[in-house]
């Protein structure tokens, strides 16, 4: 056990079934975390008539580990059609379940990461499904339309935003006079529900606190949104990468208590 982000404490705004890996991380470097869930996903059911057969097309490309979870029971396993992930925890989701994958980005974890893997440069003519949420961005689809694919979506759940507990609250409450505080986030998305679910009314000092985004187009998203704390920056949003990020991050600025 390393004492790499003790005195840290995190606030965890996976949802909640995301977020025992990372919160048992952090445990692990003695940081204290705070779940404190912005989303909530559940299954979209599927009627016969937008349910797809996987095997009649040449690709099926999950975007996330929920899109595996909740198509699993309705659509099966690909079969003869080739499959791509969008990122390493969808692929790591897809070969718990013993599907092949066949395409992930290189690096990254987003739409840009997989249109630029060589097997989606030519992919005209060929007949893709995008299996997703509900709504969320459209970039993978309307890049691989533009190169001559055609393609479906499936969108097998939805995100919902949860009323936050009222242990979730006092515990953010008491973390203002904890030391150092850092929020996390995943996506914009998951950015937006907490300020909303966190009103800077009621948590005046938040916005000023240190932020862990995946990536440049979430930061750029969170000062948009009027974050004023420093932004820490992670190559993706895999739980090492976020925390690798998060201890450089620290050791930078000085907050590390020694072992």
């Amino acid at each position: 056990m390393t004492g790499s982000l003790a005195g840290l404490t995190v606030i965890v705004t996976r949802p909640a079934r995301q977020a025992a890996r990372f919160i048992r991380l952090l445990g692990e470097h003695r940081a204290t975390a705070i779940a404190f869930p912005t989303l909530a996903i559940e299954p979209v059911e599927l009627d016969a008539l937008r349910r797809p057969a996987l095997d009649t097309f040449d690709w099926v490309i999950y975007t996330s580990a929920n899109a595996v979870k909740h198509s699993l029971p309705q659509l099966g396993r690909p079969g003869k059609s080739r499959v791509g992930a969008i990122g390493r925890a969808t692929a790591r989701s897809l070969a718990e379940a013993d599907i092949a994958v066949h395409a992930v980005p290189a690096s990254g974890f987003d739409s840009e990461g997989l249109l630029a893997h060589p097997e989606m440069s030519e992919p005209r003519g060929r007949r893709i499904l995008i299996v997703k949420g509900v709504g969320g961005r459209d970039v993978l689809r309307a890049g691989l339309v533009a190169r001559g694919a055609e393609v479906s979506t499936a969108d097998v759940y939805r995100r919902d935003r949860p009323e936050p507990s009222g242990q979730a609250l006092d515990e953010l409450s008491r973390a203002a006079g904890s030391g150092t505080v850092v929020a996390t986030v995943t996506s914009s998305e998951v950015l937006e529900s907490l300020l909303s679910m966190a009103p800077e009314a009621r948590y005046p000092w938040l916005r000023d606190a240190p932020l862990l985004v995946p990536g440049d187009r979430v930061a750029a998203q969170a000062r948009r949104l009027g974050w004023r704390g420093p932004l820490v920056v992670s190559g993706s949003a895999e739980d090492e990468a976020m925390l690798a990020a998060l201890e450089s991050w620290a050791a930078g600025s000085g907050v590390i208590t020694p072992a």
